[in-house]
């Protein structure tokens, strides 16, 4: 029996996640289509279609990684618009890949994931750029790296650009480290966190956290401490009795190492069963 639509969307997500190798495009939009089920497979098949027509009309192979930089960001940022402002940040849609598409317009990670998804089916010597705070592209190997901004129509950055980046947010000079291409897992490990972040400062938007933590605990690797984020969700949608025993079994791995902070875990897990009364 096929699976009611949203279950299956997760089960995709999760087969896709734990797969050999992720693809970065198929989780952004099976991300996508939990959020907005009623566009579903639909939806996925027409941005992938997008993404393939985009990367058909790159005009030539470029020679040069700084030449794959210049005629991406021609063609996404020049002739298409795609690029992002401070008021993105505010929109859920900028963090879901069908509506950056159709908007040209989102957060800094999923900008790049365009740009990663264009140059890669055009052949670009291209991957993610994990910057603190804010996601870039770099094209090349590290030796000769090339690094864009899609959030700015695909601005190149010079090493010091980068730095001042890194510096801005972290205070510290640029890491090396830090240009290590971003694997798919990290990237839509990210993507959640912000969905996580955006709704978390929006108390009536507790079904988007939901979904968010439940994909996220969907991943190959999760922080314990996520289970307790999603048990305490569940209690305030009214599933109290899924929240208490997400709870319970929350409690038990804190024992090990904390007592104290499990017997307070399973006091919240009284109170949520207590509220069914």
């Amino acid at each position: 029996m096929e699976l009611p639509d949203p279950l299956r969307l997760r089960t995709e997500f999760a087969e896709e996640a734990r797969s050999e190798r992720p693809g970065l495009a198929r989780l952004c939009l099976l991300v996508g289509a939990v959020a907005d089920p009623a566009r579903g497979e639909p939806g996925i098949d027409a941005a992938e279609v997008e993404l393939d027509r985009l990367a058909g009309e790159l005009p030539h192979r470029p020679a040069t990684p700084r030449d794959w930089a210049l005629a991406l960001a021609e063609l996404l940022g020049t002739r298409y618009g795609f690029h992002g402002t401070e008021s993105d940040y505010r929109r859920l849609e900028s963090s879901l890949l069908q509506e950056v598409l159709r908007r040209r317009r989102g957060l800094p990670i999923l900008l790049s994931v365009v740009w990663l998804e264009v140059a890669r089916r055009a052949g670009a010597p291209v991957h993610g750029v994990a910057l603190p705070g804010h996601f870039t592209v770099g094209f090349g190997p590290p030796d000769g790296l090339v690094l864009a901004d899609p959030f700015d129509g695909g601005t190149l950055l010079s090493p010091a650009d980068a730095s001042l980046l890194v510096t801005g947010v972290t205070g510290a000079p640029l890491d090396p480290s830090l240009l290590r291409p971003a694997d798919p897992l990290e990237v839509i490990r990210r993507v959640l966190n912000n969905i996580r972040a955006w709704a978390a400062a929006r108390p009536e938007r507790t079904d988007v956290a939901l979904w968010a933590v439940e994909l996220s605990l969907l991943l190959p690797s999760h922080p314990a401490d996520l289970r307790y984020e999603h048990a305490q969700l569940l209690v305030k949608c009214g599933d109290f009795v899924r929240g208490a025993r997400e709870l319970e079994s929350y409690a038990e791995v804190v024992a090990a190492v904390d007592p104290e902070a499990a017997e307070l875990v399973r006091g919240r897990a009284r109170a949520a069963r207590a509220r069914l009364n």
